[in-house]
């Protein structure tokens, strides 16, 4: 007898659990080696809230810093806490003791945070993209397009499309019937992993979770790669090899954040499409990297790329908090 999302299920050895309780699997097939895998999702997790208040702080407390692509930074470094926060607790308490158990609504909110908060970090990439373009290709109209006021408005885009294009999927997925297992193979409520559990018709969700993706993952790609376009063109413009080099420099930090958060992103997203001869257990493997790395390598990538931010938490460790840092040129 068929039941909806939250109606009676089982997890493994339990059969008189709370009827709106699903139970998350982890890493099928490397179970012993849960523990071992808990020693890096630690020192992810620390290196990401360690890195991003850090980077929140130096900002925050730095008036030369008060710059668009300061403040684009900050917005990524709190998403990227906010993501961690909704993943990393229950991936250890699953990789620790095996505490999957996690009730049906807050298996649809960590599902709706965690797929919204990395369309937000999209968008926010693109929106560093767009700083760059305009940087480079316009510097005199810099500061004029790209005022406090037009950087407020694409915060607020970046996280009202997030929050839309997520917000059907728990609906979606409420109107399915579970008949079978209900144990999801994953180590958090991705929202594949709960559509592959239903009984009946799953189009509808396997097909807006396509569309959702390719609006983000596809859109946003192609206008980043068309905005380094008319970089290389005007880069490639300038007369002076030191020109061309301090432009090109000026977007390494953001290349680099780009290869980080994107590239785990496709693999996961074409191995969970196309890949279905890969093991389970590598689906799940790249999805947490996707979703652990990005977080803790951005504030490392734009602390040591960027001689502002640099210099300037290096100077908070070397002479403490109270010591009065210079403004960079």
């Amino acid at each position: 007898m068929s039941s909806t999302l939250g109606q009676t299920m089982e997890s493994p050895n339990h059969t008189d659990l709370d009827p709106s309780i699903f139970f998350l699997l982890g890493i099928p097939g490397l179970e012993k080696f849960h523990m071992w895998l808990s020693l890096p999702v630690c020192c992810l997790g620390i290196a990401t809230i360690v890195g991003n208040i850090t980077i929140l702080v130096v900002v925050a407390t730095e008036p030369a810093l008060n710059k668009p692509v300061y403040l684009f930074l900050c917005m990524l470094s709190t998403i990227d806490l906010a993501a961690s926060f909704s993943t990393v607790p229950k991936l250890l308490a699953i990789l620790w003791c095996g505490a999957g158990h996690i009730s049906a609504s807050a298996c649809l909110a960590q599902m709706f945070f965690i797929h919204a908060f990395c369309m937000m970090e999209s968008t926010v990439l693109l929106a560093m993209a767009f700083d760059r373009y305009v940087a480079i290709c316009h510097p005199l109209r810099y500061s004029t397009i790209l005022t406090d006021a037009v950087i407020a408005r694409i915060g607020v885009v970046a996280m009202m499309r997030g929050s839309l294009l997520m917000l059907p999927c728990p609906f979606l997925i409420g109107r399915l019937s579970f008949c079978q297992s209900h144990v999801i193979p994953h180590t958090y409520c991705e929202h594949m992993a709960v559509v592959k559990l239903a009984c009946g018709d799953t189009r509808p969700n396997r097909v807006y979770g396509l569309t959702a993706a390719l609006l983000v993952i596809g859109v946003d790609l192609f206008c980043i790669g068309l905005s380094y376009t008319l970089i290389a063109q005007a880069v490639l413009r300038l007369s002076s090899h030191e020109a061309r080099s301090k432009a090109l420099g000026t977007c390494g930090s953001h290349v680099c954040v780009i290869l980080i958060s994107y590239t785990p992103a496709l693999f996961s997203f074409f191995t969970h499409r196309f890949g279905h001869h890969v093991p389970l257990h590598i689906h799940i493997l790249l999805a947490n990297v996707y979703l652990l790395f990005p977080p803790a390598l951005n504030p490392v990538v734009y602390g040591v790329k960027t001689k502002e931010i640099s210099e300037r938490v290096a100077k908070v460790f070397q002479w403490g908090p109270g010591t009065q840092l210079k403004s960079s040129k």
